[in-house]
């Protein structure tokens, strides 16, 4: 298999030049100040904690191991910021007892929702995993995140319910389930865009 692109010169739907790129040890702090950056209901939603603005090194060093194919972990930042750069990183976890299936976990800024950076990276996440042979991915969420919800729908995941959360699997190897939404319309164009670069 030839080496994975690692970086991606994108642009958001509204024009704004991105650039993508998996994350990697060293980027300890960049990681740590996007943690603290969150709101607190951003970073339960992210993390099912309420512990504080600190991450953890054991969490920490479990986001930023490389591991492929078991796992990935892309961002999406802008240069231009004069700030806080990233906008966004996303990560999958291959399953141990089902290779075929992986996790899927996406966190954006709090500043930056509603942009298309879920959806970018699920794009990138979604053709990596393909690449590395996952069919499926499947992500959770609480029933009270609304805005989740609607994307992951909107996005073409099948959604359940287990009594605690709400489970959502999308089918990497069927594009015809990806809806005529927005969120899927946008998914779409970015898988067709991204097949190119990563593939």
């Amino acid at each position: 298999m030839e080496a994975m692109v690692d970086r991606l010169e994108l642009y958001l739907r509204d024009g704004t030049p991105v650039v993508a790129r998996p994350l990697s040890p060293d980027d300890r702090e960049l990681v740590a100040e996007g943690y603290r950056r969150l709101s607190p209901e951003a970073r339960y939603q992210r993390f099912w904690v309420r512990d504080g603005e600190i991450i953890g090194d054991a969490m920490l060093d479990r986001l930023l191991t490389d591991q492929p194919p078991k796992h990935a972990i892309w961002t999406v930042f802008d240069p231009e910021l004069e700030d806080f750069k990233a906008l966004g990183a996303a990560s999958f976890w291959r399953s141990e007892k089902d290779p075929a299936e992986a996790e899927f976990s996406v966190t954006v800024m709090d500043d930056h929702q509603g942009r298309g950076v879920a959806t970018l990276l699920l794009g990138i996440l979604w053709v990596v995993a393909f690449r590395f042979g996952i069919e499926r991915f499947v992500g959770y969420t609480t029933p009270e995140n609304l805005h989740a919800l609607r994307w992951m729908r909107g996005t073409g995941a099948a959604g359940e319910w287990d009594g605690y959360n709400a489970i959502f699997r999308w089918d990497l190897t069927d594009l015809e389930l990806i809806p005529a939404t927005s969120s899927g319309t946008d998914l779409a164009g970015r898988l067709a865009e991204l097949a190119d670069q990563l593939l």
